[in-house]
C-alpha cells in the first residue's frame, strides 16, 4: 500500500513539473511574441520616419537650388574671342534683369530671340542667329506689318583692302498710325558711360525721358499707349507700344578691345556708337515681313546656312528703303497714312 502511494506521489509530481514547464514555455512565447511585434511596428515607424524625413531634405533642397537660380544674378564677361563685353549666358529668350537700389536694369538679351546687336547679328523668331551687312549709310525695314513698320539706319566703314562695309546699326524708327518714334545713337568722339548718348524723337519733337521719378515718358497716340522708361541711369530705355510691340535699347561704343580684335581700324576721333536691340511683338499677322520680321512666319525656313561662323542673310535689295521714314520697299507691307509726318534729323551721314 505504502508503495503503491508512492508510486501515486511520483507521478503526480513529474506531471506538476511537465506542467510548470507548460506553463514557463506558453509564457515564454507570449512574451516572445509580444516583444517582436513591438519591436517589428517600431522598426517599420522608424523606417518610415526615416523615408519621410529623406524624401522632405531632398523636396527642401530641390526647392532651395530653384529659388537660388531664379536669384541668381548675371555677371558681365569679356570674351577675349570677341572682343564684346556681354553677360553670362541665360537660357534662349529669357530676359537678362538684376536690380539696385535705385532702379531695375532690364537689357537686351544680344542672344535671345528678337536681338539685333553688334555688326549686325539677329536672332530671329525661329532662334536662328544670322548676320545682315546692309550697307554703310543705308535704311533698311528690319520688320514690316500691316499696322506698323520699324526701319533701321546702318553706319559703317570700309577698311582699305576690305571688299565689304562693317555696319552698325545707329538709328531705328517705329512707324504706326500716324506717328512715328525714333531713338538713335549721337555721335561721340570719346564714349563716357555717364553721359547720355540715346536721343528719342516723337512725331518730329525731341522727348526728354527723366531720371527721376518714374524715369519715364509717356504719350498717347490715338488709341494706344506709348512709354518710354529708363532701365539704366544713362543710354538705356524699354519703349512699349501697347497692343503691337516692345524694345529694350541700348546704346554702346565700339571698344579698343572690339576694334582691334577685328580689325576695324576705326579712327580715334570716333566712338561708333550703336544701338543693341531686342524686339518682342505683342501682335502681327502671318504676312509679317522685314528682314526680322520674316522669321516670325508660321513655318518659316531659314535660309541661312548652318554650322558656319557668320551665316549670312541676304535680302538688301528686298528690304532697302530710300530713308529711315520711308515704308516703300519691295517686300514692305505697313502703308503710311496721308497725315504721317517724317521727323529727320537724328541719324547719322557716315
Amino acid at each position: 500500500m505504502a508503495g503503491r502511494k508512492w508510486n501515486i506521489l511520483v507521478v503526480l509530481f513529474i506531471l506538476l513539473i511537465f506542467m510548470e514547464a507548460a506553463i514557463a514555455q506558453a509564457q515564454g512565447n507570449g512574451n516572445g511574441n509580444d516583444n517582436g511585434n513591438g519591436k517589428g511596428n517600431d522598426k517599420q515607424k522608424e523606417k518610415k520616419e526615416k523615408k519621410e524625413k529623406k524624401e522632405k531634405e531632398k523636396k527642401e533642397k530641390k526647392e532651395k537650388k530653384e529659388k537660388e537660380k531664379k536669384e541668381k544674378k548675371p555677371k558681365k564677361i569679356h570674351d577675349e574671342a570677341t572682343g564684346y563685353e556681354m553677360l553670362t549666358p541665360l537660357p534662349s529668350g529669357q530676359e537678362r534683369a538684376f536690380c539696385t537700389a535705385n532702379t531695375t536694369f532690364r537689357r537686351s538679351n544680344c542672344d535671345g530671340f528678337g536681338a539685333l546687336c553688334y555688326d549686325p547679328r539677329f536672332v530671329g523668331g525661329d532662334g536662328v542667329m544670322f548676320y545682315f551687312h546692309g550697307a554703310k549709310g543705308g535704311n533698311f525695314a528690319i520688320v514690316s506689318d500691316d499696322e506698323f513698320q520699324i526701319n533701321a539706319h546702318f553706319i559703317g566703314t570700309r577698311p582699305q583692302g576690305r571688299t565689304r562695309d562693317y555696319t552698325w546699326v545707329q538709328a531705328i524708327a517705329i512707324m504706326f498710325d500716324t506717328h512715328s518714334l525714333v531713338f538713335a545713337a549721337n555721335r561721340v568722339s570719346q564714349w563716357d558711360d555717364n553721359v547720355d548718348s540715346l536721343l528719342v524723337k516723337w512725331d518730329g519733337e525731341a522727348v526728354s525721358v527723366p531720371t527721376d521719378g518714374e524715369a519715364e515718358w509717356r504719350a498717347n497716340g490715338d488709341e494706344r499707349e506709348v512709354v518710354v522708361e529708363r532701365t539704366d541711369e544713362t543710354n538705356s530705355v524699354r519703349v512699349t507700344v501697347s497692343g503691337l510691340l516692345e524694345i529694350d535699347i541700348r546704346v554702346r561704343p565700339i571698344t579698343e578691345q572690339e576694334n582691334k580684335a577685328h580689325n576695324y581700324q576705326l579712327p580715334s576721333d570716333d566712338a561708333f556708337a550703336h544701338l543693341e536691340t531686342q524686339f518682342r511683338f505683342k501682335k502681327h499677322t502671318d504676312d509679317i515681313e522685314g528682314v526680322l520680321g520674316q522669321t516670325y512666319k508660321p513655318g518659316y525656313v531659314s535660309p541661312v546656312k548652318r554650322g558656319v561662323a557668320m551665316p549670312m542673310m541676304g535680302g538688301e535689295d528686298k528690304y532697302q528703303t530710300t530713308s529711315l521714314f520711308s515704308t516703300t520697299c519691295k517686300l514692305c507691307r505697313f502703308q503710311r497714312p496721308s497725315e504721317f509726318v517724317p521727323s529727320e534729323g537724328l541719324i547719322a551721314q557716315y
